[in-house]
């Protein structure tokens, strides 16, 4: 089974919203998956996901029911097939931690995303709601492609 991780700062607002829409995606592609998200930070360990995250996901249908935020582990680079930054800054983060023999190389979202010119989904924390609708859109987009690459390496 394949297992994703998805990755942003604090786990509160893009990587939660990845998680929820890779989840529904996921299952309505009949894809067995395990998927989970996590931060480079842990500020907000134990906290769900930002109310605005929520509030716009569920717009969209989507469920963030039993997600809280934790930060990435070491064992999270053995235990994971894809390992998802949602920026560069992250990026840079989780190869300080990673281990030297770790198994999966972490990379950047958004590569998935074939449709996009952009290479990093932007933190909405500090901007208004239409930041969190963006956010969703570029996640929408990598995960139709994350599917497609997922189904091509089964």
């Amino acid at each position: 089974m394949p297992s994703i991780l998805f990755v942003c700062l604090g786990n509160i607002c893009r990587s939660p919203t990845a998680e929820a829409v890779f989840r529904r995606y996921a299952a309505e592609a009949g894809l067995n998956v395990h998927i989970d998200s996590a931060g480079t930070s842990g500020a907000h360990s134990g906290e769900n996901p930002d109310r605005r995250s929520i509030a716009a996901g569920k717009i969209r249908g989507y469920s963030f029911s039993g997600q809280t935020s934790r930060r990435v582990t070491k064992t999270d680079f053995y235990d994971f097939d894809y390992i998802l930054a949602m920026d560069e800054s992250n990026l840079r983060n989780l190869r300080k931690v990673k281990p030297a023999d770790a198994i999966t190389e972490p990379q950047l979202f958004l590569k998935f995303a074939s449709d996009i010119d952009v290479v990093e989904v932007p933190d909405p924390y500090y901007g208004g709601v239409s930041g969190f609708d963006h956010v969703l859109d570029l996640i929408e987009a990598a995960c139709v492609g994350l599917i497609a690459d997922i189904k091509a390496n089964a």
